[in-house]
């Protein structure tokens, strides 16, 4: 092999040599890195040029990109490029959208939104998007609820009533459920007794001596709980008293028992324990009237809706 194609294929090195014969090698950069590399520092420039950048003083480079957007009340608004300003810009632009749907609705009864093909979208829009922001914390994405604390919006049974004005009146001023403690009048076996009776309301496997003892303590004047729910245990909507003989569960967690005593056990808490937990907020200040009415219409169609 010649000289020269040796020379060619030594590794250059820095010229500092240790002990005699340890060398530093000089492997140049990959060229595309480097490249890489500059196209970065460009980058950089431009980003710090247009955007808020480096901190200066009390305040920072505020950069020489700006937003301007039209909010809803016609008004022409300019900042400098920053995520609240563009989030902002969003939002406004998103409100002056919809405006006109709002007004519509605003404008509608509720059983011609609820026909019109148009106007159902906008509530299925609109409507969950405000739904997942004020209610589904409480109801769930979905609208299922929590047994125990937070009613399910998606089967038949209402507390208060499941009418468009019901559903309305509820959003706009809250409720706040209320039952008494029990253990407080009653002994433990009476409060067996009811909670007998009420399981064998919905078929569920209960103490048929017991049950019998239950119903006449609960349509005596001793428990009074036909005062609440009625005589025939079907509940009053007018002050959220449930109907006890639907096998449907808000507040006592029967469905993850898995025996029947466990189930009797669960309603039995309840009726000792009482509830004092079923406060909903009032949604009259804190939202439009009109996003209240989209609320009404989105809730009645999730599927429980009379």
């Amino acid at each position: 092999m010649s000289e020269q194609k040796l020379q060619s294929q030594t590794v250059q090195t820095t010229g500092h040599a240790w002990d005699g014969d340890l060398q530093e090698y000089n492997n140049p950069l990959p060229v595309w890195w480097v490249y890489t590399f500059y196209a970065t520092v460009i980058f950089a420039l431009v980003y710090w040029t247009l955007y808020p950048s480096w901190p200066l003083g009390k305040g920072w480079i505020g950069g020489v990109s700006n937003i301007t957007y039209v909010n809803s009340e016609g008004e022409t608004k300019t900042h400098s490029w920053n995520t609240r300003a563009l989030l902002l810009a969003d939002l406004n632009k998103a409100a002056v959208t919809q405006k006109p749907y709002f007004d519509k609705v605003a404008a509608m009864p509720y059983e011609q939104i609820a026909q019109d093909p148009d106007m159902s979208g906008f509530i299925i829009s609109a409507g969950k998007s405000l739904f997942a922001e004020n209610c589904a914390a409480c109801h769930q994405a979905g609208g299922q609820g929590v047994i125990g604390f937070f009613p399910n919006l998606t089967d038949d049974d209402w507390l208060y009533g499941g009418s468009y004005e019901k559903i309305h009146e509820t959003l706009l001023g809250g409720r706040r459920g209320y039952m008494p403690a029990f253990s407080e009048v009653l002994n433990g076996e009476q409060i067996d007794q009811l909670a007998n009776y009420v399981a064998s309301l919905s078929s569920i496997g209960h103490d048929a001596t017991k049950a019998t003892a239950g119903d006449v303590l609960f349509h005596s004047e001793t428990a009074a709980c036909y005062y609440c729910h009625t005589s025939d245990a079907t509940g009053r909507k007018d002050i959220g008293a449930p109907n006890l003989t639907d096998n449907i569960w808000l507040w006592a967690d029967v469905p993850a028992a898995d025996t029947a005593e466990g189930k009797v056990a669960a309603i039995r808490g309840v009726i000792a324990g009482g509830l004092n937990k079923g406060v909903m907020p009032a949604w009259s200040g804190r939202l439009s009237p009109e996003q209240i009415k989209v609320l009404t219409v989105y809730v009645h169609e999730l599927g429980g809706g009379q």
